[in-house]
C-alpha cells in the first residue's frame, strides 16, 4: 500500500469516528443519574474525600473507547468518564477528573491526590495487597481479522495454527499467544508468524494488505475500531487472565470502606439499566459483568 493510501486510510477512520461518536466537549447523550442515598449512609464517616462535595477520579488518558480528549484537546471523553460520572451522580458529588500517566495511579491513590482509580485497571492479587477493588468490566482481548476474511471462528490454541497475527509486545496477549503457539507446536500442529508494530496507523494497513490474518489485542480499541472504520470483524474473545478469567475494577485504597459501598452503586446501576446504556454508548456491550464484586480473586501472582 503506498503512502498517500495509507493516509486515506487513516483519514477515512477519522471521518468515520467523527460519524458515529459523540467526541464533543459537550457530551450531550452522557448517561446522568440521581443519588443513592442507601450508597452514601454506607459510606464510611472517617472516609475523606480529597475535595468537598465532589468525587476525584483518577485516569490515565489512554484511547477510544476507554477515554481520550474531545475534539477541545482538553475535556476527557470515552467509557471510563461516563461511568465516573454516574458513580459521582450516584454518591451525589461533583465529578472531578484527574489526569494522571498509568505508571502514577498507585502513588495518586495512596497519596490521597484522588478518591479513586478509574483507568482500566485489572484486578491482581499483588494488587490486592495495597488497594481495594470494585468490578465493572470484564478484561477481554479480541480476535480481529478483515471484514472478507474467510476466518470465521478463534476459539482455541489449535484455531491459530499457521496464522500471521499482529499482537503487542511484552502484553498479556501476547504472552497468551506464545503459550497457544507453543501448545500447538508440541501436538505437531504449524507455528504461528507473529508480527510486531509501533504504530497502530501501520498495524492496521498490514491487515488490510494481507500482509496479517488478523490481530489479537485490547478488545475494547479493536472493537470500537471495527464500528468507526466498518473494515474488520470480530472472529474470538479470549479473556486477559486467560486460561482465568480477568475483571477490571475501580480502585480504591486499602481498608479506606470505599470499595463495598462503591460495589453496591455499581450493582444499582447494573439493575437500573443505565451500566449497559453507558457501555452500548461506547460499543462495549459485550463486556459486561452480570454483578460487581470487592476485592473478587484476581490473577495470581507472576
Amino acid at each position: 500500500m503506498s503512502l498517500v493510501s495509507a493516509l486515506a486510510f487513516i483519514a477515512a477512520g477519522d471521518v468515520a469516528a467523527a460519524n458515529t461518536f459523540d467526541l464533543s466537549p459537550e457530551q450531550h447523550g452522557r448517561i446522568r443519574t440521581t443519588a443513592d442515598s442507601a450508597v452514601i449512609k454506607a459510606i464510611p464517616q472517617s472516609f475523606a474525600f480529597a475535595e468537598k462535595d465532589t468525587l476525584t477520579i483518577g485516569i490515565a488518558v489512554a484511547a477510544l473507547p476507554v477515554s481520550t480528549y474531545a475534539t477541545d484537546a482538553k475535556t476527557v471523553i470515552g467509557f471510563d468518564p461516563d461511568l465516573s460520572q454516574l458513580v459521582a451522580d450516584g454518591l451525589g458529588r461533583k465529578l472531578k477528573l484527574v489526569p494522571i500517566a498509568w505508571a502514577d495511579w498507585p502513588l495518586a491513590l495512596q497519596s490521597g491526590k484522588v478518591d479513586a482509580v478509574l483507568s482500566n485497571v485489572t484486578v491482581t492479587e499483588e494488587r490486592k495487597e495495597k488497594f481495594d477493588f470494585s468490578t465493572y468490566r470484564r478484561d477481554e482481548l479480541g480476535f480481529y481479522v478483515r471484514k472478507d476474511s474467510a476466518l470465521k471462528a478463534i476459539s482455541e490454541p489449535k484455531d491459530i495454527a499457521g496464522l500471521r497475527i499482529i499482537t503487542d509486545s511484552g502484553s498479556n496477549q501476547e504472552k497468551i499467544l506464545l503459550e497457544w503457539d507453543r501448545l500447538n507446536v508440541a501436538h505437531g500442529l504449524k507455528p504461528i508468524d507473529v508480527q510486531y508494530y509501533d504504530d497502530d496507523a501501520v498495524r492496521n494497513i498490514a491487515l488490510q494488505s494481507g500482509r496479517a490474518d488478523a490481530i489479537f489485542s485490547v478488545n475494547a480499541g479493536l472493537a470500537y475500531q471495527a464500528v468507526v472504520e466498518g473494515r474488520t470483524k470480530l472472529v474470538g474473545i479470549v479473556s486477559g487472565g486467560w486460561p482465568r478469567t480477568a475483571e477490571v475494577a475501580i480502585t480504591t485504597r486499602k481498608g479506606s470502606g470505599l470499595a463495598a459501598p462503591l460495589s453496591q452503586l455499581l450493582n444499582d446501576l447494573i439493575r437500573s439499566g443505565k451500566y449497559q446504556l453507558v457501555l452500548n454508548r461506547w460499543n462495549l456491550g459485550s463486556e459486561a459483568i452480570g454483578h460487581a464484586e470487592t476485592n473478587p480473586p484476581g490473577l495470581p501472582k507472576i
